[in-house]
């Protein structure tokens, strides 16, 4: 997923039935509302992929009956930014070195590295009271840039020492052991007595430029490691959102919130611009404005209920294709809600704090999802057994 910085969100509002802009906002009333840890702040930083991941697995814990877990996800990006590096050089400099990642590499971590506590690896080694990794990447990119154009006509046997030098400067050391309610673990026992098995768990996508029911790597910069995803058609693909929530499994969710539907006030939806644009007299308003101007005009919109495009194989297809639908955050679905006419909206959890509307939470409706959707991680066992099956899984 692509760097997404913080914003400064405004405003707080309440749990249960939520309402915004009195009477003409959105009122939510949960459908179903599965168990979730406390909201995170990845600050300014790309490590949504992990924020989001470490969430749902947490939840999962939790599912499982392991009780309630904080993940330490500096632990994963320490590792990752590790095999970033190892990877880059392989291939001298042509891959995408960055902040960014997948849901992969956490399931990658977990297998191969373990977890660990976040009171064990809060990951802020540098001076700041919250996540901020401009420098650090910066640092190390300039590093490995320079090793793989050194002029000595091979590598030295220092460079991933100097490396990982730099990166536990900002995170800290990957501890061998610790501590934690008064046991003893290394990374890999703690992981193993949590009892998640990275291998139960699946991507699942929605495309036809590779065939349906087959799994391949999703063509995205933040996929460095090539992770391969199963390829399902888009009403397939919905199908397993309701059921996964609906039998008690959240979703770790990747998407475009670039979207002028997708606000900083906790709604994600996707307003019929045009038919907006051309209803009968509210013609009157769009004649005359300017593309930003009228993003204005539709912002103002979208914070109350509004009438959506239906969402097709195609467009989605055409989205992807030509770059309007990127790989740029990721979020964890965990339930389902109603607004006051009935619409369905998914409840997500975000990474961005709690200082907004709904208090670090977002509702996106069923169109945005259909079309934005980059792919999602999750059980298998949260898939429709027909769907299983159609998959070999």
């Amino acid at each position: 997923m692509k760097k997404l910085i913080t914003a400064t969100l405004l405003l707080a509002c309440s749990a249960t039935a939520v309402v915004a802009q009195g009477n003409e906002g959105y009122v939510f009333t949960p459908v179903k509302e599965l168990k979730i840890t406390p909201i995170q702040n990845q600050s300014r930083t790309g490590t949504c992929w992990c924020f989001s991941s470490l969430a749902f697995i947490e939840s999962e814990l939790i599912r499982m009956g392991k009780g309630e877990h904080n993940l330490s996800e500096m632990f994963i990006v320490n590792h990752s930014y590790r095999d970033k590096a190892d990877r880059y050089v392989r291939l001298h400099g042509f891959l995408n070195f960055a902040q960014g990642g997948g849901f992969y590499d956490v399931l990658y971590g977990i297998k191969h590295y373990g977890l660990v506590p976040e009171s064990v690896m809060p990951g802020l080694e540098y001076g700041e009271d919250i996540h901020v990794h401009g420098e650090m990447e910066s640092a190390a990119a300039a590093y490995v840039e320079a090793i793989i154009k050194n002029k000595n006509g091979k590598l030295s046997t220092a460079w991933k020492k100097g490396f990982d030098g730099i990166i536990d400067a900002y995170l800290g050391k990957l501890p061998e052991t610790f501590s934690y309610n008064n046991k003893q673990y290394t990374p890999m026992s703690f992981a193993k007595e949590l009892g998640i098995n990275a291998d139960d768990y699946v991507s699942l996508t929605s495309y036809t430029h590779h065939p349906f029911y087959s799994s391949f790597a999703l063509e995205i910069p933040d996929n460095w490691r090539w992770a391969e995803s199963y390829n399902l058609p888009i009403n397939e693909f919905m199908e397993v959102f309701d059921y996964s929530i609906n039998n008690g499994y959240t979703i770790a969710w990747a998407t475009d919130v670039s979207e002028v539907g997708f606000t900083r006030n906790g709604i994600g939806v996707m307003p019929d611009v045009e038919t907006i644009e051309t209803s009968g007299s509210d013609q009157d308003r769009w004649v005359g404005l300017s593309a930003t101007e009228k993003n204005a005009e539709l912002r103002k919109l979208v914070e109350k209920p509004i009438q959506e495009l239906t969402i097709t194989q195609e467009m989605r297809q055409k989205a992807y294709d030509n770059y309007q639908t990127t790989d740029d955050h990721g979020m964890q679905i965990y339930g389902i809600a109603k607004d006051q006419n009935g619409k369905k909206f998914y409840m997500v959890k975000n990474s961005w704090g709690t200082n907004s509307k709904y208090e670090g939470k977002w509702y996106v409706s069923e169109p945005f999802v259909a079309y934005k959707t980059m792919n999602i991680i999750v059980h298998k066992n949260a898939i429709p057994a027909a769907i299983r099956t159609k998959l070999g899984l």
